[in-house]
Order: C-alpha cells, then sequence, then structure tokens
C-alpha cells in the first residue's frame, strides 16, 4: 500500500534555507513509562518535538485500554504520524491502530526489548536521536513492511510486527508473569530457572502454507523481524517486508544441551545446528497442548492459533 509522497518543503522568503514543514503528531507514552530508566522520556519527547515546531497531541492514560481509546480518537484527526513511546508492547499497540492506514508509525525505544526498533535500525534508548531519526524519516515518507494477522480458536483478531512465541520461551513469559517476586530482571531469571528445571518437549502440529507437520519440539518461533528478547536473533534471516514469515523449530534437547545452543541464538549462529530448522510461509496454525503464545511482548493466549502476513499493511518511520 503506497501512501502519498510528502508535500514539499517550502523555501524561504529570501531564496536561502528552507524552512521545515509543520507536521501534526500524536504521541502516545506507554502508561508504565513513569517508572525506572524510561521515567520522562515521553514528556522529553513531546517537548523535542514541539521545539522544532510541529503540533503535538500528547496522550497518556493509567491503563493501556485507556490509552488505545484516546489514541483512536487523536488518529480521527488524520495525523502526520502516530510517535509511541516505549518498548516492543507500545510498537505492537501502534501496529494494531494503523494496520491499513497510510499514517505512519513512528518509534521511540525506551524499553527492555526494543526488537522491532531494533530490526528497522532505530536509536535504542537515546530519545533525542531518535527524534532526530524520526523527523528526518518523516520527511522521506518512510518504509512499508509487513504484518501479521493473528486469529485465534474464538474468531480473535490481532496484529503483530516482529515475532510471535509459542514454546518454551512463551512458557517462561507466562510464567514471570504469574509470580509477585521478585521485581525487574530477576523475576524472569528466576521463572527460566524454574522452567528449565521442567524442561520437556512439547506435540506440535503445523500447519504451513496448508503442508502439515507433526512435531516434538521445545520451542517454535514465527518471525517477521530477526530477534526477540532484547536481541535474540531466534530467526536471523527473517525480513520484514518480503511477504513471508520464517518459522524457527527447536526439536528435543537434553538441558545441558540446550544450555549449550541457548547462547549461540543471541549471535544467529544456532541454525548450524541439525536439531534446528527454519521454514518459510505465508500462512501458519499452530496447535498444541496448554501453550500461551506472545508476540511483541505481549500475551496474545493459547494455542491454537491461526498467521497470516500481510504485504506492506503498516508504515513506520524508518
Amino acid at each position: 500500500m503506497t501512501s502519498p509522497a510528502p508535500a514539499p518543503v517550502p523555501a524561504s522568503d529570501d531564496g536561502g534555507e528552507r524552512m521545515p514543514r509543520r507536521r501534526e503528531l500524536v504521541v502516545a507514552i506507554n502508561p508504565a513509562a513513569g517508572f525506572g530508566a524510561s521515567r520522562g522520556v515521553g514528556t522529553q519527547v513531546v517537548a523535542a518535538l514541539r521545539n522544532h515546531g510541529h503540533g503535538v497531541v500528547a496522550l497518556q492514560a493509567a491503563s493501556l485500554a485507556e490509552l488505545v481509546e484516546a489514541t483512536r480518537l487523536a488518529l480521527v484527526g488524520r495525523p502526520d504520524a502516530l510517535v509511541v513511546v516505549g518498548g516492543d508492547g507500545m510498537v505492537n499497540f501502534g501496529a494494531g491502530l494503523l494496520v491499513g492506514s497510510d499514517i505512519p508509525l513512528g518509534i521511540i525505544a525506551c524499553g527492555t526489548g526494543n526488537d522491532l526498533a531494533r530490526g528497522l535500525g532505530l536509536p535504542l534508548n537515546k530519545p533525542d536521536v531518535a527524534v532526530e531519526a524520526l523527523l528526518e524519516s518523516l520527511d522521506r515518507g518512510g518504509r512499508v513492511i509487513d504484518a501479521v494477522r493473528v486469529t485465534s480458536a474464538s474468531g480473535e483478531r490481532r496484529w503483530f510486527a516482529g515475532a510471535l512465541s509459542a514454546g518454551f520461551d512463551a512458557i517462561v513469559n507466562e510464567r514471570a508473569n504469574a509470580m509477585r517476586r521478585p521485581r525487574g530482571k530477576s523475576r524472569y531469571i528466576l521463572a527460566l530457572l524454574i522452567e528449565l528445571v521442567r524442561l520437556r518437549p512439547i506435540r506440535y502440529r503445523l500447519v504451513l502454507d496448508g503442508e502439515e507437520l507433526t512435531t516434538d519440539a521445545l520451542l517454535v518461533s514465527v518471525g517477521n523481524n530477526v530477534s526477540i528478547g532484547g536481541g535474540m536473533k531466534v530467526t536471523p534471516n527473517a525480513v520484514m517486508d518480503d511477504g513471508l514469515l520464517d518459522i524457527l523449530v527447536v526439536r528435543p534437547l537434553s538441558r545441558l544441551a540446550f544450555l549449550r545452543i541457548f547462547p549461540r541464538v543471541f549471535a544467529g549462529t544456532h541454525l548450524t545446528d541439525p536439531r534446528v530448522s527454519i521454514h518459510r510461509a505465508r500462512t501458519v496454525r499452530i496447535e498444541a497442548d496448554s501453550v500461551v503464545a506472545y508476540a511483541d511482548g505481549e500475551r496474545f493466549g493459547p494455542l491454537p492459533l491461526e498467521l497470516e502476513v500481510s504485504e506492506g499493511v503498516l508504515r513506520v518511520l524508518a
């Protein structure tokens, strides 16, 4: 889908330096961004955009549901871009609202994972640099990428732009989210250790472009992007605008073998292991018992799920 080209920038009256075009921007700030290292980033971004002469509608809310409704209303006014401030969850939030629209998505990455921003080559945890990159991309028109529609057994539909996990890593995420203590990253480390002790193969039924594959595996991940979990290159050859999904399948391993192969995921060299395979498809159905899937860091719900890539439905400022 092609959106209109950016309007030409008018020249100044004296024939000198061109004046930048004023843009109308909606900035949505993660409701949790008032805590930790991301505290104050949203305010900083809004101030920087206004200092560049742009009109900014800044949106904050007590909950994500309230932020969704406020942002939907703001988008009715057809702004020049929706800018999200946060991590992969906020990118997922923005993508879900903009798929099929010609309004571009700007990303100020200040989360813990930032995997889609990483895949797009955007600045990470550098708000001032990210604002400059965003405005430069806005003048150029941005880039069009694919997005993935996910349909649950009940018929509910959601979208993601990065990757979906439906194996060991998703199980760890589910465990960590159910724990009240400890707080922070240590909770995920403890959840990882608990699930490592419980490590066991999962029986999957995959349908890839109509072809069925039944297999035991520890991990199944579907990537439109390269990485998950803050840089783990689970699908290192995935391309965001090729109309295909990369499906990673890791067959059963012992705990020791799993611990040996796991560090290689960060470099993307795990694909040389014969127990690791990559498949490519446009449509994917994933079935397994008692597995909850996560996409772009968000809980998408239990399997089965049906995935279908849609080409060129999301414009990003990258």
